[in-house]
């Protein structure tokens, strides 16, 4: 098996994922062809030694359909010969597409791909896509089928964590990404978007409020009670879980990942490729998984995961020196470093997705750039990035700085 290692890595800023956000003026075709030229334009990259692109993308619909990847790579001025297609994992779907990268450059098919994702959420919707999961009542019964929000309230429910705990876990997000934002620690990886003209509408991640404090948060309303009362998504979740009586509806809009528009771009190779090139390799991937987890609750599945990949990668929670964990709601990432005794000072340094925002199809890529320029400012050396997925789902990467 060839080593994949990580070269280089881009993401844009995250914009506010709604109609007078920053980016909402910006296509995703557009977004994702400006994310593929700066990480080609970085690096003095010869597009030619390219063979893929593989883009994550939830909503593949509308503006973001029609094989996004291999469009943008074309108008993005790569190479004809630069292959592309698109995958849903959901939530996992930009770090699933960097791990099939890997594989495919470990098995010896392809010398050198880029793996990443693109979101633009205030121009295509969540759930836009349609399909069974979402309106087709026996298939809701056979895979109960519950919105996140409520399995996010049930983990708070039955772990005992209260609206002050997850609102105070909110605020400590806010606090790192400003602070991280404002020290420069993600300059490396970003790349200013400009509109049509050429003018930069935006070049840093908006949905920050590093001013969040406890009493701000404690006036948001429950986000997700009406929907678990009123349309009867508690009952069936507690026919599930008898051992408890009612659920605690504690996630706000505060203390639940942002939405927003973005997109990430990872280049990966095989040793052979760097020499080509004349690149460096950053890090090595260590190891990759992805597993099915309980589908009611369906965000439970990042500590099973992260055993998994440890067990692939024959290493100990104690080797990791960072980890990513998508803070798709606040009670996630809690029940994460609970479970698995892992200190938070450890955890999304930075902040999360909280505190900026969660561009579905983009986040994992852009997890994994996050903690690599971490590892590199800090001189660690190993990462670990995992992500909790719709219907039951979660994917791990272990990486290692060389």
């Amino acid at each position: 098996m060839n080593d994949a290692f990580i070269y280089d890595h881009v993401r844009t800023p995250r914009g506010r994922g709604r109609s007078d956000g920053a980016l909402h003026e910006i296509t995703p075709i557009h977004l994702t062809t400006q994310t593929l030229a700066a990480l080609r334009d970085r690096s003095e990259l010869d597009t030619t030694l390219v063979e893929d692109v593989m883009l994550g993308c939830v909503m593949p619909i509308g503006e973001q359909g029609c094989n996004i990847a291999r469009v943008a790579a074309l108008q993005a001025g790569y190479a004809e010969s630069v292959a592309g297609f698109q995958l849903n994992r959901f939530c996992a779907s930009g770090l699933e597409a960097v791990n099939l990268a890997a594989a495919r450059v470990m098995s010896g098919e392809l010398d050198a791909a880029i793996g990443g994702g693109v979101e633009c959420m205030s121009r295509v919707a969540i759930a836009s896509d349609g399909g069974a999961c979402y309106s087709d009542p026996q298939t809701n019964w056979q895979t109960w089928y519950i919105p996140q929000g409520i399995g996010a309230d049930m983990i708070a429910t039955l772990d005992g964590y209260s609206r002050n705990d997850v609102d105070s876990y909110a605020m400590q997000s806010q606090h790192r990404a400003g602070r991280a934002a404002a020290a420069g620690h993600f300059v490396r990886s970003l790349t200013s978007v400009r509109d049509i003209q050429g003018e930069v509408v935006l070049s840093q991640d908006e949905a920050i409020r590093p001013a969040t404090s406890m009493a701000d948060l404690a006036k948001l309303k429950p986000a997700f009670a009406a929907l678990g009362e009123q349309a009867g998504f508690d009952g069936v979740m507690l026919q599930r879980y008898t051992q408890t009586e009612r659920i605690e509806h504690i996630h706000t809009g505060g203390n639940s990942s942002s939405i927003v528009d973005g997109a990430a771009a990872v280049l990966v190779g095989n040793r052979s490729f760097g020499e080509r090139s004349g690149l460096k390799p950053r890090a090595r991937i260590r190891a990759f998984v992805s597993l099915g987890s309980e589908p009611a609750i369906m965000l439970t599945g990042p500590a099973a995961a992260t055993r998994k990949a440890l067990k692939k990668a024959g290493m100990t929670l104690a080797d990791i020196d960072l980890f990513e964990v998508n803070e798709a709601f606040a009670s996630v990432v809690m029940r994460f470093m609970n479970e698995l005794n892992v200190p938070h000072d450890k955890v999304n340094v930075n902040g999360g997705a909280i505190a900026m925002g969660h561009p579905l199809g983009a986040t994992g890529a852009m997890l994994l750039g996050t903690v690599l320029d971490e590892l590199e400012r800090r001189n660690l050396r190993t990462g670990l990035i995992t992500l909790c997925a719709a219907a039951g789902m979660a994917t791990a990467t272990i990486i290692e700085r060389v």
